[in-house]
């Protein structure tokens, strides 16, 4: 990788790659291809399916259903091992076909960077050297390369020539304004670009700041440069990310909220069996002759359709973000995040910003609004545009252009000096009155003063006017005219002194059209926007203010770190992953939206990265979510359709666990107090398939509006909180039915007939778990939830009088049994009702 070494001359460099400036020979090129590779990062390796479905095991409920299969295959329970096997392969498959969707549409928005450079080679030794185009990958240390205005920078170069060179390093720093570079032969203080002067000021020096080094990844935004080859490929400072991206991901928030709540569920799982078989033969005198039914009940306790239910929640989530939306989820958890996410950090260039300046101002030298200032302005671009052969206008410009409208051609043009990041000033010179010609000087404030016929006083005040506006988070142009006597010799830098000052023409980021409405959205959403960027601190602030962002609160990136800052300025990529890091050990979920090299380590800090389509390769790939432009919109369109997939599943486990709790209390209750089993293992199986069929409307449900409005975080101790007292209320419903079978039919020793308690048990547990799904789930809204739980009680009314019933050992009840159960059912809905009240008043 470049190093500071790389201070040595031009010629020093040359000699130690073995090349010079008439480029290497087509024999050295090779060879040096071949010993040392292509010019191309390498980019994550796709995982095949057998890996992917290896993986979706790794979940922790998915590994106990699969243990507690193999269980049921060694009791010769073969129904139970079939069902359980079943599941685990349907949860295995559905995310791995959800993964292999994303990478495949992942690789259809994918852009190929750059395809040639210009180069110099020769045929051999003593042959004269040739420009031409060769694929970038083709490139090797020790190639000179040319670079133009418009080219990205193939691998990092030493400058050998420069003339008017600057580059956007965006992708690199988080710097909006193109940095200045210079072929010096020591090592030099970046010399800031003139149109950003008095904004951002000077840039630090950083590790891509050394003004006679270019980076693969950024691109010319003016001038033109011969450079020399001395890094290509993993060895380049665009890659070196890659070291940062191949480190281990800590766990999102799904990852810590789903494996938390599961690890106490499988500890309840794992001790059920052996509970059920010690009590049973401490008081019953029963043996392994009950472990089918402790198995069973184990797997009662399981939510054996989570891995289904999160897995066609997310999918379905994704592929509607995909069709209506364009925005592709990489990661299938991600989604999850994404509705958990109350911190979105991200830069402000090309996301609040467009990345082009527009004028705000044209002051006169008292500070008044003056157009004559713009004008004059304006004409200086069009002539310098014209006469000085630029391929196209810079930003500022075309900025100066689009204000101030057709202007320029009134005038006949002369000659042009073109900005220099020397001398920070351009000039064009234009016919005036009869045997004149006029000089519009115009650049950084302080260069244009210094070429003014001034009082010191004077300049001082003007200075300070032009620091108010900078400071006020503006970009400043100062802007000078002087007539000439007409001459035919050309004009140089040297003419330009005795100017009279005209004024300032101050510029800010052309705002994103949509930011302010997608800002508003997020807010409404209860999402904090946090901005980090390697700007200088006024020119972010004065973006948020414009979008009506919140910048009360505005550091400098440095330590400590301030995790409470509206907007964090100057930060390096480190800084950027620090701030994330802190902010998710502040128990905040973190989204992290970015788009260049400096992004990588901050996009795999966070909870969910999302990058756009044209982010750099490195950080698309590291990215789970991927976005067809950067547009916060599409964030806000992402974060509500997250929402209301975590709703649906977090509906789905508080129903489903809080049922199964109370099923499995009562259960194991009735097992001790019984002469008999509760229920048959194979009774047992069957309610569970029937709920789970019914708990598989929760993936195609849509949740009331309360749980889109608000981050949706499934904390495992308020979960469990809930779900252990629903859990003991649905058990105190089932030992009432109990009850009212044992005393109120056929008094407190008449309980002989099994087949008609299995059956009225059975009967009122699909009756409870329906009026679960219905109270539990909220808002007001039938839908497929309701419709799944009129579907499960009619299953629980009309399955144990048909001959189904009859194979599972299960008979018809009594009309007196119906109303008993009717009576029962009727309390514990009051009841349900109000505890799910008085917990939504909690």
């Amino acid at each position: 990788m470049v190093s500071d070494g790389e201070a040595a001359t031009s010629l020093q460099v040359l000699r130690r790659l073995d090349s010079g400036p008439r480029g290497l020979t087509e024999a050295e090129a090779a060879a040096r291809l071949a010993d040392l590779g292509e010019n191309a990062p390498p980019l994550p390796h796709t995982a095949s399916w057998p890996l992917r479905c290896a993986r979706a095991l790794r979940d922790p409920f998915t590994a106990v259903l699969l243990t507690l299969g193999l269980v049921s295959a060694l009791v010769a329970s073969w129904g139970t091992a079939v069902v359980i096997l079943a599941l685990v392969a349907v949860s295995c498959g559905l995310r791995a076909a959800g993964e292999h969707r994303a990478d495949r549409s992942l690789a259809a928005l994918r852009e190929l960077v750059a395809g040639t450079a210009t180069v110099l080679r020769r045929a051999g030794p003593d042959a004269e050297p040739r420009a031409r185009e060769v694929p970038v990958t083709e490139l090797v240390p020790g190639d000179v390369v040319r670079l133009g205005p418009g080219d990205l920078v193939p691998a990092d170069v030493r400058l050998l020539r420069a003339r008017g060179l600057t580059v956007h390093q965006a992708v690199l720093t988080g710097e909006s304004a193109p940095v200045a570079k210079a072929a010096v032969d020591a090592p030099a203080v970046a010399v800031a670009v003139a149109v950003a002067d008095g904004a951002a000021g000077a840039a630090d020096a950083g590790p891509f700041q050394e003004p006679y080094l270019c980076f693969q990844g950024s691109g010319v935004a003016s001038g033109s440069a011969t450079a020399v080859v001395v890094e290509t490929g993993e060895r380049t400072r665009f890659a070196a990310a890659q070291g940062v991206a191949g480190g281990r991901r800590e766990a999102s928030a799904f990852d810590r909220s789903v494996h938390g709540i599961s690890w106490v569920l499988i500890r309840f799982m794992l001790l059920t069996p052996p509970l059920v078989l010690m009590a049973n033969a401490a008081l019953r005198g029963r043996g392994l002759e009950t472990l089918p039914f402790a198995v069973a009940v184990a797997v009662g306790l399981t939510p054996e359709m989570l891995p289904v239910i999160v897995t066609t929640c997310l999918a379905r989530g994704a592929a509607l973000l995909a069709r209506a939306h364009q925005v592709v989820v990489r990661r299938l958890p991600a989604l999850h995040d994404l509705g958990a996410v109350d911190v979105l950090c991200l830069d402000k260039t090309g996301t609040l910003t467009q990345d082009r300046p527009v004028v705000a101002r044209a002051l006169g030298p008292e500070g008044e609004d003056d157009p004559e200032v713009l004008r004059w302005a304006a004409v200086g671009a069009w002539w310098t545009l014209q006469l000085a052969e630029l391929p196209a206008p810079d930003a500022l410009d075309e900025a100066l252009l689009t204000a101030a409208g057709p202007v320029g051609e009134e005038y006949d043009g002369v000659g042009a000096v073109p900005f220099d990041p020397g001398r920070r000033t351009a000039t064009a010179v234009v016919a005036g009155t009869l045997g004149t010609h006029v000089l519009v000087t115009r650049g950084a404030a302080e260069d244009v003063l210094d070429r003014c016929d001034l009082e010191p006083a004077e300049r001082e005040r003007l200075l300070a006017l032009a620091a108010r506006e900078a400071g006020a988070g503006l970009r400043v142009l100062g802007v000078a005219t002087a007539p000439r006597p007409s001459r035919t010799r050309p004009y140089a830098a040297t003419d330009e002194h005795g100017l009279a000052f005209r004024g300032l023409v101050t510029f800010r980021d052309a705002l994103a059209p949509e930011a302010a409405e997608a800002l508003r959205t997020l807010a409404g959403l209860g999402v904090s926007v946090r901005v980090l960027t390697g700007d200088h601190p006024s020119t972010a602030v004065r973006a948020c203010r414009d979008l009506g962002l919140a910048a009360d609160r505005v550091t400098v990136a440095g330590d400590p770190l301030d995790l409470d800052a509206d907007v964090v300025a100057r930060c390096t990529p480190e800084d950027k992953a620090r701030i994330v890091a802190g902010l998710r050990a502040a128990g905040h979920t973190v989204g992290f939206l970015g788009d260049g090299v400096n992004d990588v380590p901050a996009l795999r800090a966070a909870d969910v990265g999302i990058a756009p389509r044209s982010a750099v390769d490195l950080a698309r790939e590291t990215a789970d979510v991927v976005l067809a432009d950067k547009d916060l919109g599409a964030i806000g369109h992402a974060v509500t359709t997250g929402r209301h997939s975590s709703a649906n599943i977090a509906s789905y486990l508080r129903v489903t666990l809080s049922s199964n709790l109370g099923n499995v209390i009562a259960m194991l209750a009735a097992g001790l107090l019984l002469p008999f089993l509760p229920m048959l293992p194979v009774q047992v199986l069957a309610q569970n398939l029937c709920f789970d069929a019914a708990q598989l409307a929760f993936a195609h449900d849509r949740p009331g509006g309360a749980a889109l409005r608000r981050p949706t975080v499934l904390r495992p101790r308020a979960f469990l909180r809930f779900i252990t007292g629903f859990g003991v209320l649905n058990a105190v419903a089932d030992l009432a039915t109990f009850g009212v079978l044992a005393l109120a039919l056929r008094g407190p020793d008449a309980l002989d007939d099994q087949a008609v308690f299995h059956s009225a048990w059975f009967t009122e547990n699909l009756l409870t778990q329906a009026l679960v799904m219905f109270v539990l789930r909220g808002g007001t809204r039938t839908g497929p939830v309701g419709r799944a739980a009129a579907a499960l009680a009619a299953v629980g009314l009309l399955l144990p009088p048909g001959p189904l019933g009859a194979a599972l050992g299960m008979t018809g009840l009594p009309p007196a049994y119906h109303l008993l159960l009717a009576a029962v059912l009727g309390l514990y809905a009051l009841a349900l009702r109000a505890v799910r009240a008085r917990h939504d008043r909690r």
